[in-house]
């Protein structure tokens, strides 16, 4: 790790080839209920150059223009390859072409400064002439002035075109400030933006030990969660055999309840008939012996001598003649007995039926406690592997070699985190003077153009269009003076800053075009990846460097841009081919004790259905002829009248009839027995009416329950025979089905944890974005943004000399 680190930061600092890098990224499998603590790094992933970014654009669009060929990977890859000679033979052919292949990419940067130097030998050259000029009084030192026809127009397109181009050159030096205070500023910020990387390197270092831990502690999460399954054997394993058995018998063991219920209600219905039916032969009896009673005392009552005259006569044979209806109903008394029927019920009740539905139900629910009593001795081996399980998994993780890199790379960022901050003040010293001199140039520039615009502004205001040059003005003798100041400045001092602008326009450029834009781009990777290049002995760099094995696929590319995704260290630097997790937790292999504890597993169940004696009851009950009664005869009898006539209404008839003879001994021996039927009618008719009503409700409930009885019985008998079918050729295999069920889910808490351990360690411990971060900001923010940026923004400068 620590050579990776190092690799990159001096790539990136140095433009050094020779060195390490970093590995690759993939995405989670998928969403795990387990989730890593968040680490949070102070270091921010982007670097924006705010307002100044516009300039920075500009540079780079003029860049673009001067250079708009393509990175040269093929043409770098020769010069490393040549640069790793002893000795260069640029005789040769290939590496003319090379040399030429270079020429032509650097044509735009080699032309600007050929154009460059030009200027820095022509400048002094003119600026001598020019001095040597004026000293002969050759250059304009004759006081003689000749008017010609354009001379004001000549004279106002030199005034604007000087004016434009101090415009221009104002804002090359405005540029220039900010470029030399961008720089300034910028290196001040170096200090606390590395020990803002150094941070979160330190956190990466930190974090990671925590990270095994917390991934150790999910294991007694797992665990628990099993020994809370294992604890519920009997809920989840019993619960689920229980699921699967009640859809087949819980529906027999309810028509059988219902059945036994119907029984119970055919004996009370008979019961209640066969006491009602001996209460209407008793009360019918009664009510024949009262009536026959009352018309015998009608019959004398009727003898009187009154009846003989008329018109009582007629009364009297009126009377005689309806004592034919005072006669009770004597088909009442002719009722078949329910006696058979109700021992036979008797009979089939002497077994329990409902007892063994109750005992029944309660097998069926016994279950889950039966599984649990009978898995105890399972139950307590498969606790004893889940423990063992555990002191694996903490073997493997001490055996990562993810520690003894990051302890490697814990050195290699103290000593870099020394050396930077020993060689900060030197950097920080050095950027004073560079902006101290910065300073001056752009101050020296701004006092050329203040010369210019004065001289300008003079000639301007101080211009008499009628004046000779023996009689012009002092403001227009100063204009001159100022203009001549400003030139003889640019003379002396402008070839000089041509000579730093060339350099470090080349140097800027260059390092713009050849590191920062491929870096941003990778291309600089992939040329750094390719196979043999930085090793004529190791096809692949990296992994030769770090393994020494240079046959394994390890790029620099791919190492940053796994660090970018924050991939783990393990899967970035492809650890698994010293030290491959995938075999060392093995599923297959930490559950196949579970498994075998699993299939020792045997839970004997017994589910009482029925019985015999309880078939016999039902077949009983069926052959009881409850269905085969003849309910048409007790029902035709309970709408009946008890009496002949409604004893009430014949009642108050006699007595009408009696209020309508003579007072006497005949009117009140009639209403005297119709006071006697009134009586009858209260005390044997209405409980023999009440009798009947009885006798309806208990014969609509033997109705009820003997409509279809053996149809019912059969085929409760058939799904009895069914549900015993399935207990005793299916319940083994209910169990076996339901005890694998069990099992995958108790093994599936340890996959499921086994396979984030491996996921979390290859993608998610260590993860190196602080590394990727850490390069960022050595190459792309602080060399790139920092220096490169700011350096090469004084290019589109102007020199004042143009003028």
């Amino acid at each position: 790790m620590a050579l990776v680190l190092g690799s990159l930061l001096l790539l990136g600092l140095c433009g050094n080839s020779f060195s390490g890098g970093q590995p690759s990224s993939t995405d989670a499998p998928k969403a795990w209920n387990y989730e890593l603590p968040a680490t949070n790094y102070e270091t921010q992933d982007s670097h924006t150059a705010g307002p100044i970014g516009i300039l920075f654009e500009l540079v780079h669009i003029f860049l673009y223009v001067v250079q708009p060929r393509d990175f040269p990977e093929d043409t770098l890859r020769k010069v490393i390859q040549k640069a790793r000679e002893s000795k260069i033979d640029y005789d040769k052919p290939e590496n003319l072409i090379l040399g030429l292949k270079i020429v032509y990419y650097e044509a735009g940067i080699i032309l600007c400064s050929v154009l460059g130097l030009l200027f820095i030998i022509l400048m002094p050259l003119v600026g001598y002439f020019f001095c040597m000029c004026r000293c002969c009084n050759k250059c304009g030192g004759e006081m003689h002035q000749r008017q010609k026809e354009n001379g004001p127009f000549l004279r106002k397109c030199f005034a604007i075109s000087l004016l434009v181009i101090c415009i221009i050159i104002s804002i090359g030096i405005f540029c220039g400030f900010v470029a030399n205070h961008q720089v300034r500023t910028r290196i001040k910020r170096s200090r606390k933006l590395a020990d803002s990387n150094f941070k979160d390197l330190r956190t990466l270092l930190n974090e990671t030990p925590e990270q095994i831990k917390y991934i150790l502690a999910q294991y007694n999460t797992t665990k628990d969660k099993a020994f809370s399954d294992l604890n519920s054997i009997n809920s989840v394993l019993g619960g689920g055999i229980l699921d699967r058995l009640r859809p087949n018998i819980i529906p027999v063991l309810d028509e059988i309840k219902s059945m036994a219920t119907a029984i119970k209600e055919t004996k009370e219905a008979l019961e209640n008939m066969n006491s009602t039916l001996k209460s209407l032969h008793q009360q019918s009896t009664q009510l024949s012996s009262s009536l026959t009673s009352v018309k015998t005392s009608l019959r004398a009552s009727l003898n009187d001598p009154l009846c003989s005259v008329r018109p009582s006569s007629e009364t009297c044979n009126s009377i005689r003649l309806s004592l034919s209806q005072l006669n009770s109903n004597p088909e009442l008394r002719q009722l078949p007995p329910v006696d058979a029927e109700l021992d036979k019920v008797n009979n089939v009740l002497r077994t329990d039926l409902d007892g063994l539905v109750q005992q029944g139900y309660q097998s069926l629910n016994d279950v889950p406690n039966r599984v649990q009593s009978q898995t105890k001795t399972v139950v307590a081996g498969i606790k004893r592997v889940l423990n063992s399980i555990g002191s694996d998994i903490n073997n493997v993780t001490q055996r990562l070699p993810i520690q003894d890199i990051l302890s490697e790379f814990s050195v290699y960022v103290n000593n870099t985190e020394s050396c930077i901050h020993r060689n900060l003040p030197t950097l920080e010293e050095y950027d004073s003077y560079w902006w101290l001199g910065g300073l001056v140039i752009c101050s020296l520039l701004t006092l050329i153009v203040i010369f210019y615009y004065l001289g300008l502004l003079c000639g301007v205001c101080g211009y008499d269009r009628h004046a000779t040059p023996t009689t012009r003005g002092c403001v227009s003798n100063t204009g001159g003076v100022f203009l001549m100041v400003g030139v003889g400045l640019s003379f002396l001092f402008c070839w000089i800053l041509m000579i730093i602008v060339v350099l470090t326009f080349v140097f800027g450029a260059n390092v713009e075009k050849l590191i920062c834009e491929p870096y941003t781009s990778k291309e600089l990777f992939r040329v750094l990846d390719t196979p043999y290049l930085l090793n004529e002995d190791w096809e692949y760099y990296l992994s030769g460097k770090l393994f020494n094995k240079s046959k394994m696929k390890l790029t620099f590319e791919q190492v940053y841009s796994d660090c970018k995704k924050n991939r783990g260290t393990y899967g970035t630097l492809h650890l698994q081919n010293s030290f491959n997790i995938s075999e060392c937790l093995n599923i297959n292999e930490h559950t196949t004790s579970i498994s075998s504890e699993l299939e020792s597993l045997k839970v004997n169940l017994n589910i009482f259905l029925l019985g015999a004696a309880g078939r016999k009851n039902l077949q009983d009950f069926a052959a009881c002829g409850i269905d085969r009664m003849n309910y048409d005869t007790y029902l035709a009898q309970t709408g009946k009248s008890p009496a002949g006539v409604n004893l009430l209404s014949f009642a108050y008839d006699l007595e009408a009839k009696a209020n309508s003879l003579p007072p006497g001994n005949l009117r009140n021996s009639l209403k005297r027995d119709a006071q006697t039927i009134k009586t009858i009618h209260q005390q044997r008719v209405l409980p023999i009416e009440q009798s009947l009503s009885t006798l309806y409700q208990s014969v609509k409930i033997l109705q009820r329950t003997g409509n279809g009885l053996l149809e019912r019985v059969n085929r409760i008998l058939a799904s009895l025979d069914f549900a015993q079918n399935f207990i005793t050729n299916n319940i083994s295999s209910v169990i076996i089905e339901e005890t694998k069920k069990y099992g995958k889910t108790i093994i599936g808490y340890f996959e499921h944890y086994l396979q984030w351990i491996e996921f979390s360690i290859s993608e998610k411990v260590a993860s190196c974005k602080p590394v990727a971060t850490a390069l960022d900001t050595a190459v792309d923010v602080f060399l790139c943004s920092y220096i490169i940026d700011p350096l090469v923004e004084t290019i589109p400068m102007k020199n004042p000399s143009q003028h």
